[in-house]
């Protein structure tokens, strides 16, 4: 049978330049498990919604073609009748989410569909379980983080138990350890009832061991559709960006086929007898920079804080005691779980949030980009929302004519930081919550540039971030927060090497001898070297 079917299908927004979407044939057999893979603004966003009947019924535009989803078409159908057979999550979960508790917006789907007091109950209670948001089934909607909020917002796509899921990156703002935990759901909903998975994801290192079938996009087409190891030998010949960090640290090391997964890539070193010595890597020496610790001198901090509590009337507080100095150009990743008080913390430095008590001491002006870009976005053209050199510095220059609204998730988000950097005096401390939210792994490693130019300016750099890869790449010091405490505090290379949630992909295969593909491409082509030296090879 045939979940989806996409049938010569182009489809271009209103005003858009080019079709979104050109000439696309797809088929989904039912029961698969199917990643959408490709850089910002490919197409994938826009596929899902084609599926879900968003598109053209809610953005507009004009659709060639037929797209049939359980064998409905979706022209003829609404995304009412549509939600019947799938369940939807996209790129802004806060624009998803209507009501008011988390217990409401659960119950929602199966009140509208007509279900029993009981039968909601029950649907209700096993989605919490499942996303482990059960604790928050009495909490406002308005109260939570933005990786709660996601997991909310799945949940209310999962509890109808739909026969197909469009998910459009949905471990985008999920901590380490509910990220995995969501795709081993997806894969279980897969595997026992059956669920067709239609999944777009710029950090593919976490499903595309899960997956059946890879499809990569560029420029509205299919340019790749394969089982993920072939997907995977395909992006290191014509899409490098696509690559995930162990299958880079495998061609960059000249060693083949890639590995889908650390499994896969810890079993290819066990068989080649390969021995991990990190003393072969010739790391980058840092410069020498003073250490900001907790005991600092205040005056030495661009960002101190003393003692700072957030305590709220009603529920836990979201910090406690927390002390923490920042210096001049030094580069922070703040880690920690969902709810764990990052965003808070961020909030605090720029004075969005008072301290119930505390101190929090700041050199100068804090720039400040929150996790939702879209409330920054103010005109009806992204040429008025930042100057044309501040558009410039993060690629959009060439989109200033187009509605914000048009862009991608990864687009709009590099628009938002454009604004907060754009304009008047230098800031002290630039602090980023969650800023690689929807974007490519181009993207980033150019964002990652950017904040590196800035630290050397000067200015104190904070993110808050769950992606290891990305704080590798640019942190030289993680702080990570847990129930809204300091509980760890040192260099990169410590915190993102000898766990596990919170490690990098080259890390975990490695056991902490490398953070990064290239670091960890050093350590295979030394022990090439060796084999080749001792006769084994």
């Amino acid at each position: 049978m045939t979940a989806l079917s996409f049938q010569s299908v182009t489809y271009s927004y209103p005003e858009g330049a080019r079709p979104a979407l050109d000439a696309v044939d797809l088929e989904i057999a039912a029961g698969s498990f199917v990643v959408l893979a490709g850089g910002s603004a490919s197409g994938k966003s826009t596929l899902l919604r084609a599926a879900a009947g968003l598109v053209p019924h809610y953005y507009g535009g004009t659709l060639a073609g037929r797209v049939l989803l359980a064998g409905v078409d979706t022209r003829e159908a609404g995304p009412a009748e549509l939600s019947a057979h799938a369940g939807t999550l996209t790129q802004d979960p806060e624009t998803q989410v209507i009501l008011t508790t988390v217990r409401g917006e659960l119950a929602f789907p199966l009140e509208n569909a007509g279900q029993s007091a009981g039968e909601v109950a029950r649907g209700v209670e096993e989605v919490a379980l499942a996303l482990g948001i059960a604790p928050l089934l009495d909490r406002a909607t308005a109260e939570l983080s933005g990786g709660e909020l996601q997991r909310v917002a799945l949940g209310a796509a999962l509890v109808r138990r739909p026969a197909v899921l469009l998910l459009d990156e949905p471990t985008s703002q999920l901590d380490p350890v509910a990220g995995d935990e969501l795709i081993w759901l997806l894969r279980r909903l897969n595997e026992e009832w059956g669920t067709t998975v239609l999944l777009a994801e710029h950090r593919l290192e976490r499903c595309l061991a899960a997956a059946d079938r890879v499809i990569a996009m560029e420029a509205g087409s299919i340019v790749c559709d394969a089982a993920p190891q072939q997907f995977l030998a395909w992006a290191g010949e014509h899409a490098p960006p696509l690559q995930t960090p162990i299958a880079a640290m495998w061609r960059a090391a000249g060693w083949a086929p890639p590995p889908v997964g650390v499994k896969a890539g810890r079993l290819a070193l066990a068989q080649r007898g390969t021995t991990i010595e990190p003393s072969t890597v010739e790391r980058e020496p840092s410069r020498p920079r003073r250490r900001f610790g907790r005991r600092a001198d205040a005056t030495e901090a661009s960002l101190g804080f003393s003692g700072v509590w957030h305590e709220l009337r009603e529920g836990p507080s979201t910090l406690r005691g927390v002390d923490l100095r920042i210096g001049p150009g030094e580069r922070v990743a703040i880690m920690g779980r969902n709810g764990a008080g990052k965003s808070t913390l961020l909030r605090h430095a720029a004075g969005v949030l008072a301290p119930t008590r505390g101190k929090v001491e700041r050199r100068g002006r804090v720039a400040l980009l929150l996790q939702d870009p879209g409330a920054y976005l103010l005109h009806e053209r992204v040429g008025d929302e930042a100057s044309p050199a501040a558009l410039e510095a993060v690629g959009l220059a060439e989109q200033a004519d187009r509605h914000p609204s048009t862009l991608s998730g990864g687009q709009r988000q590099r628009l938002a930081l454009a604004i907060v950097l754009d304009g008047g005096k230098a800031p002290a401390v630039v602090a980023l919550d969650e800023p690689t939210r929807g974007m490519d792994r181009a993207d980033k490693a150019t964002l990652a540039d950017r904040l590196r130019t800035i630290a050397e300016g000067g200015a104190a750099v904070v993110v808050a971030t769950h992606d290891p890869e990305f704080a590798a790449r640019i942190a030289d010091r993680v702080v990570l927060l847990a129930d809204g405490r300091v509980i760890a505090d040192g260099p990169a290379s410590d915190l993102l090497g000898g766990g596990w949630y919170f490690a990098t992909e080259v890390a975990r295969v490695t056991h902490g001898a490398a953070l990064l593909p290239a670091d960890g491409a050093a350590l295979l082509a030394a022990d090439s070297a060796r084999s080749a030296a001792e006769g084994r090879l």
